[in-house]
């Protein structure tokens, strides 16, 4: 089944999947600013055998200044499968870029007013990117065209509970 990812080439669809909340569900406030501020888990299926590299892209369209990053990263090794809750050793390789925040490291979602979606996109890719610099997620979207072979996204709905 092939799908158009938006970079003008057809792609595989994979499965992202979280023992934390369902796709389209509420996000438990444990991974949150309401909560301990940690990475819920992660994983994914049906991802190609000539996968060189996983990229990961966890972001708010909902934000009020645009598209809001909260954690990205790139070069995660072909045979990860998951990332663990609390994702603070990350596997071998494994690069982080910037967040919106500009940090290297996860932000928990923190929506300043109503709810707000928050996707994990993930990208399986022919090649490990040899980025340098600034990493942001429109610096690897770009180096990642031509190299999707696979994609899948996983939303959570957040709404704050404390102000």
């Amino acid at each position: 089944m092939a799908k158009d990812d938006g970079f003008k080439q057809r792609v595989m669809a994979m499965k992202l999947i979280s023992t934390a909340f369902i796709d389209g569900g509420k996000l438990p406030s444990k991974y949150t600013c309401d909560g301990t501020s940690i990475s819920p888990p992660i994983g994914w299926e049906d991802t190609p055998a000539n996968t060189k590299s996983f990229a990961l892209i966890y972001d708010d369209p909902d934000a009020t200044t645009g598209t809001w990053d909260h954690w990205v990263l790139y070069n995660i090794p072909p045979t990860t499968k998951s990332l663990p809750e609390n994702a603070s050793h990350l596997p071998t390789g494994t690069q982080v870029g910037l967040n919106s925040w500009p940090n290297a490291n996860y932000g928990a979602p923190c929506p300043p007013y109503g709810e707000h979606r928050y996707i994990f996109h993930l990208y399986a890719l022919d090649t490990e990117l040899n980025l340098s610099g600034k990493v942001t997620s429109d610096k690897l979207r770009q180096a990642m065209q031509n190299h999707i072979l696979a994609t899948a996204t996983l939303t959570g709905l957040y709404q704050r509970i404390k102000f």
